[in-house]
């Protein structure tokens, strides 16, 4: 086989991103969650017909779940069964990471926001934040720090 045949285009490795999760939350810490899908969902993702941007997670009865998160089924999908764009979903942790995050968001007060859903060889994968709400001054900070270091990315190029 050449070499060209054997890389893999790195662009078609993520599915969605929740860049707004950035902008709203201060992440302290990232988990990667597999995903209990349907056969419909997995179709869907390969088509990248998903929007995690209004979902998150929460913990029920000791397992994680992604609610909010909006997988649209393809047209073509099949007739018999009834497909649910936003039911929740499974996620698959780690016993030690699931008592973790129980402690995290249960007693710190901290939420589960998902970050990205992307493909780890032909699984699906959410990257899960442990995260904590910005108030409206450290939203304004962060924006100046960003202007601030494209400025200076700016500044450094002319020089």
């Amino acid at each position: 086989m050449s070499a060209k045949s054997t890389q893999k285009k790195e662009g078609s490795r993520t599915i969605a991103e929740n860049r707004k999760a950035r902008h709203d939350y201060f992440i302290e810490d990232t988990f990667e969650a597999g995903l209990a899908l349907e056969g419909w969902e997995v179709k869907s993702l390969r088509e990248r017909r998903a929007n995690i941007t209004e979902g998150y997670a929460v913990i029920r009865n000791g397992e994680a779940w992604l609610v909010g998160a909006n997988f649209s089924p393809l047209p073509t999908a099949s007739t018999h069964i009834n497909p649910d764009p936003v039911r929740s979903r499974k996620l698959l942790l780690k016993r030690r990471e699931l008592d973790r995050l129980i402690g995290a968001v249960e007693r710190e007060g901290y939420t589960l926001v998902p970050l990205s859903l992307y493909w780890n060889r032909s699984l699906a994968k959410l990257a899960l934040g442990l995260a904590k709400g910005k108030k409206q001054h450290d939203k304004r900070a962060s924006k100046k720090d960003q202007d601030w270091q494209r400025q200076k990315q700016r500044i450094m190029k002319n020089k």
